[in-house]
């Protein structure tokens, strides 16, 4: 008897096809896991993913490695904020920090090179500074010379009155409540290589200059096109030139100046020779020392600010090295090498970093302007050599880190957790808390104390 129900046949021809099996390996199926690309991604791909994660492993570990060096500095002088001043009225001691605006920039970019790399190591010391800053060439000049000539006159000239300044009327208060001075090393640090020519300027126009001011020079009268131009009657052109020239002489004498004009040297680098030193000049001056700014602008160094940018756990170590020396008051005289004295080669490369427009005459360029009459050229220090006096340069003396002090820092290991990101940091956070999680005693039921009757 034949099957009322035979096998169906295989479709062929026309009929419908057996569905595919999944693509994929089918160990990573039966496991779960999610199928795997079969081949790698293209050539240029991986060209951009190994750059990208090479840059970024750059950045990263150059930032770590930074804020590395600056805590170890960091740690080095936190035992100075640890120990007592003495008496309770004696002031702390006090340095002076001296920034100006680099050459092409403004003040901001020095300010933030100040709060990045030195402000973290004083703040650490305990001890307190002031402010010089300038906003122009000459600035500093005239603040470090200004400052030098009013310690002068109160030791030559006992008798002369001197204009107060905010400064002046602090220490008489603090004369007045029988508060003492600092007596031991203060010091200076000055930031860049042109704030530090116009510093050692300063120095030399304070100690080996007159008192005095100079007579002022009378502006150099300069014709212009206007000025030569003769007024035709009945020239309306003219005639509105004339009326624009005058409203803008008006607008200029009812314009208030927004800061005091900066004062003119008292003497030039050639008068040293024949100045005579100062009967109250002392054996030493202050020490200081100078921090590097290396500071570079325009397009066309772009490879170049991205080197630094990429290594600047070397330009923190050091500073963090001048800053510490500082802090530790250890200081040494300057040396003279070849004829030169060292105050003359400090971070003298960084005037190749300084823009074109620094190293053009201003007086040519004013010439050029017929628009306004002009004022004697100002003295371009950023551009001058540094010219020394023995006198001045014998008598200063510069901070250097002592043997210990450097044994000491270099034995400091910072903790991994004080200088990781926000990344590594929760992840350390997590894993932490479910370690202690796991290592938590098991909590016995709420019954009371048994003890009890």
């Amino acid at each position: 008897m034949a099957d009322s129900n035979p096998a169906p046949k295989p479709a062929t021809g026309s009929g419908t096809t057996p569905p595919k099996p999944p693509a994929g390996n089918p160990a990573l199926r039966m496991l779960g896991l999610p199928n795997l690309p079969r081949k790698l991604p293209s050539r240029n791909w991986m060209i951009f993913w190994a750059i990208t994660g090479a840059f970024t492993t750059a950045i990263v570990y150059d930032k770590r490695e930074k804020n590395r060096a600056t805590a170890k500095w960091r740690r080095a002088v936190e035992p100075l904020s640890r120990e007592p001043i003495g008496p309770a009225n004696q002031l702390p001691r006090k340095l002076t920090i001296y920034l100006e605006a680099p050459p092409g920039d403004g003040l901001r970019i020095a300010q933030d090179h100040f709060i990045e790399y030195v402000k973290p190591v004083l703040s650490a010391s305990g001890l307190d500074w002031e402010f010089v800053q300038g906003r122009q060439q000459g600035d500093v000049r005239a603040a470090v010379a200004e400052k030098i000539r009013r310690s002068r006159m109160a030791d030559e000239r006992p008798g002369q009155e001197i204009a107060k300044t905010d400064e002046t009327m602090v220490d008489d208060l603090r004369k007045k409540m029988g508060v003492p001075e600092y007596e031991g090393i203060k010091g200076d640090i000055v930031i860049g290589r042109h704030t530090w020519k116009e510093y050692m300027r300063g120095l030399h126009e304070g100690w080996l200059g007159p008192l005095d001011a100079p007579p002022q020079p009378e502006p150099v009268a300069v014709e212009t096109k206007q000025a030569t131009e003769e007024v035709i009657p009945g020239d309306e052109a003219a005639e509105k030139t004339e009326e624009k020239t005058e409203e803008k002489k008006e607008e200029k004498k009812d314009e208030k100046p927004s800061r005091p004009p900066q004062p003119r040297p008292h003497n030039a680098p050639e008068d040293y020779a024949s100045a005579s030193t100062p009967a109250h000049i002392p054996v030493e001056f202050s020490p200081s020392t100078p921090i590097p700014f290396p500071h570079r602008l325009g397009f066309s160094h772009t490879f170049v600010r991205l080197g630094r940018f990429l290594n600047r756990r070397k330009l923190a170590d050091n500073i963090g090295r001048d800053v510490a020396a500082v802090c530790f008051a250890a200081s040494r005289e300057w040396r003279e090498a070849d004829g030169q004295y060292e105050q003359q080669l400090v971070y003298e490369l960084e005037e190749k970093d300084w823009p074109k427009s620094v190293w053009k005459d201003e007086a040519a360029a004013a010439a050029d302007d017929d628009s306004k009459p002009t004022e004697p050229p100002k003295e371009k220090i950023w551009t001058s050599p540094v010219v020394v006096d023995s006198r001045v340069v014998q008598r200063m003396r510069r901070f250097e880190m002592r043997p210990e002090d450097e044994e000491r820092a270099s034995r400091i290991v910072v903790p991994e957790e004080e200088i990781e990101g926000w990344i590594k940091g929760s992840l350390r956070s997590l894993w932490r808390w479910g370690a202690s999680s796991f290592a938590s005693k098991p909590k016995g039921p709420n019954v009371g104390n048994l003890d009890d009757d």
